[in-house]
């Protein structure tokens, strides 16, 4: 099955949205930071999709993040999500969940994109 990488500080939201992808079938990995992110997308390539709330603590914000993936791995699929206004621009071929969702909105979303079923 798919692997997703959820990037979320919010230990909550993130355990929640974890539970709800594990329980959908899905390999699901975790960082509280878009630099750990950047980390655990550096060492694997089993990443499918990368699952990222805007703000988030330290030197690199989720769109920061979401750029470098579509820059650095453009095969990774991109979710990004957050409780303020939709940002104008998200990279190509990126889809966008405001806060609140519900899982069942996420695993849906995820998919949407090919080889992600």
């Amino acid at each position: 099955m798919a692997t997703v990488l959820v990037v979320e500080d919010d230990v909550l939201i993130r355990d929640l949205v974890a539970e709800e992808l594990d329980e959908a079938g899905f390999t699901v990995v975790i960082a509280a930071t878009a630099e750990h992110a950047m980390s655990i997308l550096e060492a694997r390539e089993d990443i499918h999709l990368v699952f990222t709330d805007i703000d988030m603590p330290g030197s690199m914000d989720g769109l920061k993040l979401a750029a470098a993936v579509r820059d650095r791995w453009p095969p990774v699929h991109i979710i990004i999500t957050t409780g303020k206004v939709r940002p104008l621009e998200i990279p190509a071929n990126a889809l966008f969940i405001p806060k609140p969702y519900v899982g069942k909105t996420v695993v849906a979303a995820i998919r949407t994109f090919e080889n992600m079923a």
